[in-house]
């Protein structure tokens, strides 16, 4: 544990069923008069969007919509997004959906005050100024890029996904309903689920861990697992849907300050290259990642068994431990999520360039509790081909 320890998240958080019906509020706390929504066409489609449009418009709130958000944005989509804002003169900004929507809402309250390009701005704390204001409505309970100051965008020119860390991609406040996330399709609520799952332990595993990161990454994954078989069985169940949005939440102010691993550095090249959905990806590199990793810091992983409420009396640690990977294994296939990469058409000829490209990931890698190397990585990819 380190001796200085640092601490943020979003500033101000609304949630419970119904909340959506307060946004004009928050928006009149933020001094603004006029919005740009931006979503997907999905949810679109699903009169979600429309249900807000209505309310704000209701609340006297001008608003424009920019709905072309897709599945592992491309950074260029971010540049259409602000061309939208500008050409509505829009003071705020509304991010409605899933990670992809909430992390184009992110960038582009930022790109319309710092007036550098979004490529510029890949790294680490190279947003100079705070953004307009900003209010991010998730609908999945996954990526929590509600609470986190992270943008994760596609560059299909050099096939990764890179990401932009700064304080001021924290939104002014999150409001979190648990009733958009009623009607999830069980296929998106499992690989959603799986991913703030998949924050929660990485973020307890993670070298970087914090005393904040720990309680929150161990209520998030005790909320998680315990939650996510109702809310894949039953969408309709209030109470499962509520918990794991909260969980998701939780997840994200844990992995926010601690950071991930591993996991998500394996994510990012196959979700780039063949387009595999980021909760899926990470789903598929998750037990041959922790596998690896594991003897690095048995303890932890150990630990984890307990949160999950597996019986570990009388097991060694390293027994311990492995029946919490045991457990996500387990937990993977009731979920029905995809388990190989060969089912998204990746071949074992893919595999160096592919590790390569987990080995440029080194702002999560150096998260990793055990040292990675290139040849650790090809046999990881191979392992679930």
């Amino acid at each position: 544990m380190k001796q200085r320890e640092i601490f943020t998240t979003t500033p101000r958080l609304v949630m419970g069923p119904g909340s959506l019906t307060t946004i004009t509020d928050e928006i009149a706390r933020l001094g603004a008069s006029s919005v740009l929504v931006i979503t997907d066409p999905g949810l679109k489609a699903t009169g979600i969007v429309t249900r807000l449009e209505d309310i704000l418009r209701q609340g006297g709130i001008a608003t424009n919509l920019f709905d072309q958000v897709e599945a592992d944005p491309p950074f260029e989509l971010a540049d259409a997004a602000l061309a939208r804002l500008r050409a509505a003169g829009a003071q705020a900004v509304i991010g409605i959906g899933g990670g992809s929507s909430l992390d184009i809402a992110k960038v582009v309250s930022v790109m319309a005050t710092n007036e550098i390009p979004v490529t510029n701005m890949f790294g680490i704390d190279l947003i100079q100024k705070p953004g307009l204001p900003l209010i991010l409505i998730p609908t999945t309970a996954g990526t929590g890029s509600e609470v986190t100051p992270i943008v994760i965008l596609s560059d299909h020119h050099e096939k990764l996904k890179k990401g932009i860390v700064s304080p001021y991609l924290y939104p002014s406040c999150a409001l979190l309903d648990p009733e958009l996330t009623i009607g999830l399709p069980p296929k998106v609520t499992a690989a959603t689920g799986m991913d703030a799952l998949i924050h929660a332990v990485e973020a307890y595993t993670s070298r970087n861990v914090t005393a904040m990161s720990d309680i929150l990454a161990t209520e998030a994954i005790r909320i998680i697992y315990g939650n996510i078989r109702t809310a894949f069985s039953d969408g309709e169940n209030i109470t499962a849907r509520s918990n794991m949005l909260r969980g998701s939440m939780l997840a994200g102010m844990a992995f926010a300050n601690a950071g991930v691993t591993a996991v998500h550095a394996f994510a990012y090249p196959i979700g780039a290259e063949f387009h595999i959905p980021h909760g899926i990806a990470n789903t598929i590199m998750l037990v041959p990642v922790m596998q690896f990793n594991m003897i690095g810091n048995l303890e932890r992983f150990a630990a984890i068994a307990g949160m999950f409420g597996r019986p570990t009396a009388g097991l060694s640690t390293r027994q311990a431990a492995q029946v919490a990977i045991d457990a996500l294994s387990e937990l993977s296939d009731d979920l029905r999520v995809p388990r190989h990469l060969g089912e998204f058409g990746v071949k074992d000829k893919d595999v160096p360039e592919l590790a390569a490209g987990v080995m440029k990931v080194t702002r999560l890698l150096a998260n990793n509790p055990r040292k990675l190397q290139l040849a650790d990585a090809e046999a990881i990819y191979r392992a679930v081909l």
